[in-house]
């Protein structure tokens, strides 16, 4: 199983990046798909996760200015008004249930600069 994620990159603060995570590989459909992050010295924290039937969570940080969206077997990040604090390493995840084991993207780094 793979989760290839992509869209990161260096953006000043105010603006707008998409990532993107593509899953493949796997027999069975994951019944939620998200996005998580790591800013350096920090804990991975959730950012927003969508099932299957697109059903959404978000984290506070992430409401109103994050939007998660799904096609299939592909999730996308829109972030807009982006700020220096989203800096982090952004990782993608699915699971098969919603108690089951994450498998996890590589990580797309985003960088937002002042």
């Amino acid at each position: 199983v793979q989760l290839q994620a992509s869209g990161g990159g260096l953006v000043q603060a105010g603006g707008s990046l998409r990532l993107s995570c593509a899953a493949s590989g796997s027999s069975f459909s994951f019944y939620i798909m998200g996005w998580y992050r790591q800013a350096p010295g920090k804990q991975r924290e959730l950012v927003a996760t969508i099932t299957s039937d697109r059903s959404t969570n978000y984290a506070d940080f992430a409401k109103g200015r994050f939007t998660i969206s799904r096609v299939n077997t592909k999730i996308y990040l829109q972030m807009n008004n982006l700020k220096p604090e989203d800096t982090a390493v952004y990782y993608c995840l699915g699971r098969q249930f919603s108690y089951s084991s994450p498998y996890w993207g590589q990580g797309t780094q985003v960088t937002v600069s002042s």
